[in-house]
């Protein structure tokens, strides 16, 4: 049965589930994780996904994109390791070894060669996962591979247990491969039965869905987050919590409350106008605070 809950409702919605972080722990306890993004056109998104993921308390973050991104990244993020394509868009995927979670989409585009790397991502992630069911990789599917699977619904059964997908509404669409007006929460949880998902409803009151039939109403965020960017910020943030050892629903619902919060500060202090995706990924640190001082 499905049950719907706000995650403002309480004054801590994670009491008891915020991960310690030990005092003599390494970058290497806190998990690493791969973001797969960007494109000569697009380089921002990964930038903004970059940051968010490093903002998350994951330990490594890898950018694997394309020779512009990385080069902003060099002195944006010299914190974050790098790892380039050969080509003006995402043509190959690098190996997935050292990865706890992969996150994938942000300003891909939709080039022939960068499907063909998609799919071969997401069979890796399959192979790896069926050969070392103890070292599971966890996955994160946004934009334009949002857009991939769309074109391709068979590649929907081979997703990880527990994908976590943040498709905005006329992703959303493309997915279920219906009118937005049509889409109901019933729709979307036997979606997430049939594909055993967490899914990331973005919108006003971001909505996550999973394979159990729960939906989960959030109670942060406004109108200012309908902006350019503000889903690849999120994209990060949820991908580095899922690295940092957060489970899917758990990675979804604490990333989707602290992006909201950070939103909720900005606007109450700048106006839901003046402030854009690199504000919010500068004031993400305001969602964490809100959750440790409650």
């Amino acid at each position: 049965m499905s049950r719907t809950e706000t995650l403002a409702d309480r004054t801590n919605p994670f009491a008891g589930r915020l991960l310690p972080r030990a005092e003599d722990g390494h970058k290497g306890d806190f998990g690493r994780l791969l973001i797969v993004a960007g494109c000569q056109e697009m380089p921002g998104a990964a930038l903004l996904a970059t940051g968010a993921a490093l903002r998350s308390g994951c330990g490594l973050v890898t950018l694997h994109s394309t020779e512009r991104a990385l080069q902003a990244a060099v002195s944006t993020y010299p914190a974050a390791k790098l790892s380039e394509d050969p080509r003006e868009y995402v043509s190959e995927v690098p190996a997935l070894d050292e990865y706890d979670a992969i996150a994938v989409g942000p300003g891909l585009g939709q080039e022939a060669e960068t499907q063909s790397a998609l799919s071969d991502l997401l069979w890796m992630v399959r192979d790896w996962n069926d050969i070392y069911p103890d070292k599971q990789k966890k996955l994160l599917l946004d934009a334009d591979a949002l857009n991939y699977l769309a074109l391709h619904p068979d590649m929907l059964s081979i997703l990880p247990h527990k994908t976590v997908l943040t498709p905005h509404a006329g992703e959303l669409g493309r997915l279920l491969q219906a009118p937005t007006a049509q889409i109901t929460d019933e729709r979307v949880t036997d979606f997430c039965r049939q594909t055993a998902c967490v899914l990331v409803r973005k919108g006003p009151h971001t909505r996550i869905y999973t394979n159990e039939g729960l939906a989960f109403v959030n109670d942060t965020g406004n109108a200012g987050l309908a902006k350019g960017g503000s889903g690849d910020v999120l994209t990060g943030l949820v991908g580095g919590l899922l690295a940092r050892g957060y489970d899917a629903l758990t990675a979804a619902e604490l990333g989707v409350w602290i992006h909201g919060a950070a939103a909720d500060y900005l606007t109450a202090e700048r106006t839901a106008e003046a402030w854009d995706a690199g504000d919010l990924l500068a004031h993400l640190w305001v969602g964490f605070r809100r959750l440790m001082e409650n």
